[in-house]
């Protein structure tokens, strides 16, 4: 099923770059139920994000998500929502992130919050336009999710699809 998702790479200009490719959206995808992204077509990675802008956006007709290219070194705290802190992702507030907190960052709040808004609503709208959650209910599902995917450990090389370790916290201090 993962084989149907298309995936689109869109170079970035000046110094920007993405932190996340189709391999990473897979892996996430795969430890996700297939009912919750069977609804997904495709990720574009583009370079359409602008300063203080969306860093991911969904296309709820479409069915797509779009994951912004960001500059090489970023603090993403001002993207954070309560209950969220940058240690949660393995950054120290007030400096910038390194890049596995910005990648765990993008796909374990951004790509899943995106996900959330293809989510269908429990009960039924009297507009098809207004049958997908909006930012509240996308921001639970990516807290939910997020909280659920890293409750258990996920045997996997790259540090990015598991909550930062205790070494790594460590040298945050």
């Amino acid at each position: 099923m993962l084989s149907r998702l298309k995936f689109s790479l869109s170079p970035p200009g000046g110094n920007r770059i993405h932190h996340i490719n189709a391999d990473d959206i897979r892996v996430v995808l795969s430890r996700l139920p297939p009912d919750l992204w069977h609804q997904l077509r495709a990720v574009h990675f583009n370079d359409r994000g602008k300063p203080n802008g969306p860093v991911g956006y969904a296309s709820v007709r479409s069915r797509e998500i779009a994951m912004c290219a960001l500059p090489p070194r970023i603090s993403l705290t001002r993207y954070l929502r309560a209950p969220q802190t940058p240690q949660q992702f393995g950054a120290t507030v007030g400096q910038k992130w390194p890049p596995v907190a910005i990648r765990r960052f993008l796909l374990y709040t951004v790509f899943l919050h995106e996900l959330g808004h293809l989510q269908p609503l429990p009960y039924r709208r009297r507009s098809s336009r207004l049958n997908h959650p909006r930012e509240k209910l996308a921001q639970k599902f990516a807290v939910q999710w997020c909280n659920w995917l890293w409750s258990t450990p996920f045997d996997h090389p790259d540090p990015a699809h598991n909550p930062p370790g205790v070494e790594e916290l460590a040298a945050l201090t």
